[in-house]
């Protein structure tokens, strides 16, 4: 059934108002000269354009304006001339891999695209983490794309190069007797080794005296370290135990003094595994 009411914005439309009529007349303009639009080429106040037209034009205007400056640059790529066997443009490749900072530790899985890191997620076959990373782990890929990454070598603030670096280094180490070496704990038995050698290492010059790579101490320094743990294990049980690793899975009830052991305390990720063990409902 159709609706025969008849509605009206006000009195000035069912008294059919002189301005009312004149201002009904714009509102939707078919055709609107553009000396019109800009202000009859007199003033703005004398406008015959309405706001419904200005909002539109205004409208079109900032979406024309926020497409053309989401333009994205083309960047060509160049193919392989003999590509790998393992790689499939457009398809990540996952490699595993360990990460430690000083501080945290766990067995990752890598997500690279054409040899580029873009992801790094726990390794679920550890038996250590079983796949947990916290959010240092998870984020450290991003470091790799910092744009304030030094992107050659520097002496006294100076841009250099690796083979002026290496020189200088090398001419200092041969004409010292009493070589320091200051690292952080490692614990890549690879990167133990280098420098184990190269503190072994000796050269005698012409007339045979000892000269350069006779490093006398390594010195191990960390900004967080647990040192006092390794004396307090000298101290009660007379021998140095390293750092222990706590079994949580047995530990029903757990007294902790200043000791985040599911944050940043030893080995978080797997205390976290391991407390949630024994805090399954039965």
């Amino acid at each position: 059934m159709a609706n025969s009411k008849k509605y009206w914005k006000g009195l000035e439309q069912l008294n059919e108002a002189p301005q009312f009529l004149e201002a009904s007349k714009n509102e939707f303009p078919e055709e609107i000269p553009v000396d019109e639009f800009l202000g009859d080429k007199n003033s703005l106040e004398s406008s015959s354009t309405t706001r419904r037209d200005f909002l539109k034009y205004l409208g079109f205007g900032v979406a024309a304006a926020s497409l053309a400056s989401c333009e994205s640059p083309v960047t060509k790529a160049i193919p392989y001339l003999n590509k790998p066997e393992e790689i499939t443009p457009g398809k990540a490749n996952y490699y595993a891999s360990t990460y430690f900072d000083g501080n945290d530790y766990a067995p990752i899985l890598v997500k690279t695209r054409e040899g580029r890191p873009i992801h790094i997620v726990g390794n679920t076959q550890s038996s250590l983490t079983k796949g947990a990373v916290n959010a240092r782990v998870n984020s450290s890929v991003l470091s790799l794309y910092d744009g304030n990454r030094l992107k050659e070598p520097m002496i006294n603030a100076v841009a250099s190069d690796w083979a002026t670096i290496d020189a200088a280094i090398i001419k200092d180490l041969q004409n010292s007797t009493n070589i320091k070496i200051l690292s952080s704990t490692i614990i890549s038995p690879s990167f133990t080794t280098i420098i184990s050698e190269f503190i072994g290492k000796k050269e005698l010059d012409e007339k045979g005296n000892i000269r350069g790579y006779n490093a006398s101490n390594w010195v191990r320094y960390d900004a967080i370290s647990y040192s006092g743990i390794i004396e307090a294990n000298v101290e009660s049980f007379g021998q140095n135990l390293c750092i222990p690793t706590y079994n949580f899975k047995k530990a029903k009830t757990i007294v902790s003094v200043g000791a985040d052991f599911m944050g940043n305390w030893l080995d978080a990720l797997m205390y976290v595994n391991d407390y949630a063990q024994t805090r399954k409902p039965e």
